[in-house]
């Protein structure tokens, strides 16, 4: 067969196959990470984890949030291809495994890491107890109510409103492009971890969510910890009112039940949220969980 009538006989045989089929054969070949740029050199990277973003300046690049050691080091790699500049600053917007596992790949190309005094505290009982300290890169640098530093024309500002999804959640606001990352303060759509083990609180978590729609404007863009299948971890102010009112739903009804006499177990066997249709999905329980103790446990 001559190479014409090969190309021929092959585009006729790659036009046969139905839409399935080139979905399961494009995704051998697709990675299985993305990353969309956002604003002003900043983007975002999605694998597994916890949303990273990242700001590429002249003299360096910034990260936010390093998922785990596998996934961070092909964010490493891809942004090696839209860099020669080096790593000078990671923060971790708090401690949970899939932000800040990945630290350990960025061990001896990171000028420093950075995170809220709590989250560091955080990070080191949760590795001590598990005996993982040698996978551990540990910030090297904390704050406590605010920070900030300028890289290239990019200012970079960390700010702590206190107790939410743990008692270490950072803000990390990129001003010139009004890009604020939130970590895991909001999960869009998906029901979320509630880490009471770090010291969360559901009803201060609203109170946080409300400072950052007021701190911030209409133009600001948010980046999210986790959203569910189909949905932005990306958005406005909206989503954030959204999400808060969920959280006070969760504690009403929480509330409401513990009234009427309900035991936990009987509460966990709730599987909706009554009025409340858009968050979705598993893991109702964790959220349910964390409010009936938060009303009880004293």
């Amino acid at each position: 067969m001559n190479r014409r009538s090969f190309l021929q006989n092959s585009s006729l045989a790659l036009g046969a196959l139905t839409l399935a089929q080139k979905t399961i054969l494009s995704s051998l070949f697709d990675p299985t990470w993305k990353i969309t740029m956002l604003r002003n050199h900043i983007g975002i990277f999605t694998e597994r984890g916890g949303t990273i973003a990242f700001l590429l300046y002249k003299k360096g690049i910034v990260i936010v949030d390093a998922q785990f050691p596998d996934t961070s080091k092909h964010l490493i790699d891809e942004l090696k291809k839209k860099s020669e500049e080096p790593f000078t600053k990671l923060i971790n917007t708090h401690h949970h495994a899939d932000h800040t596992s990945g630290n350990i790949s960025f061990k001896g190309i990171t000028e420093h890491v950075l995170a809220h005094e709590n989250s560091l505290k955080n990070q080191k009982r949760v590795a001590a107890t598990q005996q993982t300290e040698d996978k551990q890169l540990f910030p090297d640098q904390t704050f406590t109510d605010i920070w900030s530093e300028k890289f290239g024309k990019e200012k970079v500002s960390l700010s702590y409103f206190g107790q939410g999804h743990t008692d270490g959640d950072a803000l990390i606001h990129f001003e010139h492009a009004n890009i604020v990352h939130m970590g895991d303060l909001v999960f869009n759509r998906r029901h979320p971890f509630v880490d009471r083990s770090a010291g969360a609180s559901m009803k201060n978590w609203i109170e946080v969510l409300n400072k950052a729609v007021n701190k911030f404007d209409k133009n600001t863009l948010f980046v999210y910890g986790h959203a569910l299948d189909g949905y932005d971890v990306t958005g406005n102010a909206d989503d954030m009112k959204k999400f808060g009112d969920y959280l006070g739903q969760v504690l009403q009804f929480a509330e409401s039940e513990i009234k009427a006499g309900k035991t936990k177990e009987e509460f966990l066997k709730n599987t909706v949220i009554p009025g409340n249709t858009e968050w979705k999905g598993d893991g109702i329980q964790r959220p349910l969980q964390a409010a009936y103790e938060e009303l009880t446990v004293k």
